[in-house]
């Protein structure tokens, strides 16, 4: 793994992906087209998104808007998106990624990624707790179909996403194509620094998500981490003094912390000086004693968010990786 001044990160299936990109959970309607347009007004080059987050269309129409109006040209932008979890069995792979691509009006994903180790069976619902778990997942014949896609043309490259170590390797030890990369929960109190060493090791980018604490998602969902003595991520008394020195937003040395390990981001926010805030992590450096100040705020699986419980039974799954 290559890293051009944290800014963008080298893929061994070619081509670079960069260090920050929008992030799109739960962000629907005209918020999310407005906010889009702010982010790709800003620099943001790197989309995310997913099926499930029910928002491709509303992403596909801005998109399909700045490249007609000539704003932004198709190789300029980088647009990851991924398998549901309830599209994970081999034969319903081509099914889900044509979806994506006709709903982000796209000839290509520049990647594709399995969102959840997990299968379920959807059987009409659109409730989570309402799916029935399968219990029959197959990574190994899954990452078969996923390969498909590259070589048809569909994606250019593909990865994981809530995989851990021993799943991840199963895959790499068994595949033609290597994952470009995992998507997984890793923020100030959760660092999971083996999974980073992992990831370092196999020349696979770890993607950072919950980056900044999810403070709204957690309210709405009754969430928060193991260790109810910790305080809320962004007022954190060592990361607010970090950035006071610094003359940053604590999101900004969050995300500058998270950077400078060799993680891409991928904050999401509907507000404008936020999305513009989060973009502009390049001009300044955390040292030594910053990065040795903040790793010590990690917290292990105490400081865990997402544990996908909203998912019936889910820790039956035989497959189910936390």
């Amino acid at each position: 793994m290559i890293i051009d001044i944290m800014e963008s990160y080298k893929l061994k299936s070619g081509g670079r992906m960069p260090a920050i990109g929008y992030g799109t959970f739960l962000a629907t309607g005209l918020e999310l087209e407005k906010s889009l347009n702010i982010a790709l007004e800003t620099g943001y080059r790197f989309i995310d998104t997913a099926i499930g987050y029910n928002n491709e269309p509303i992403i596909g129409k801005v998109l399909n808007e700045w490249i007609s109006a000539g704003k932004v040209t198709r190789d300029e932008l980088f647009i990851l998106t991924k398998l549901p979890c309830y599209g994970n069995r081999p034969e319903d792979v081509d099914k889900f990624i044509k979806q994506s691509l006709h709903d982000l009006q796209l000839d290509y994903i520049d990647m594709y990624l399995v969102h959840l180790p997990i299968g379920l069976f959807k059987n009409g619902k659109s409730e989570y707790s309402e799916m029935e778990l399968d219990k029959s997942t197959d990574h190994l014949k899954i990452w078969k179909k996923m390969e498909e896609q590259v070589h048809n043309g569909r994606t250019k490259s593909i990865g994981l996403s809530n995989f851990n170590i021993k799943q991840t390797q199963r895959i790499i030890d068994n595949c033609k194509i290597r994952p470009d990369s995992l998507q997984n929960e890793n923020h100030l109190y959760f660092q999971s620094p083996d999974v980073v060493e992992f990831c370092k090791h196999n020349g696979i980018i770890l993607i950072s998500y919950s980056s900044l604490g999810m403070k709204a998602f957690r309210e709405a969902a009754g969430l928060s981490w193991n260790n109810k003595q910790l305080p809320e991520m962004l007022e954190n008394d060592v990361l607010v003094k970090i950035a006071k020195k610094h003359s940053k937003t604590p999101a900004q040395v969050l995300l500058r912390f998270i950077n400078q390990k060799g993680i891409s981001v991928i904050p999401k926010s509907t507000c404008p000086r936020r999305i513009m805030e989060n973009f502009q992590i390049f001009d300044f450096k955390l040292n030594t004693e910053d990065m040795d100040a903040l790793r010590n705020q990690d917290d292990g699986e105490a400081g865990r968010i997402v544990r996908f419980q909203m998912i019936k039974n889910i820790e039956d799954h035989p497959e189910y990786p936390f």
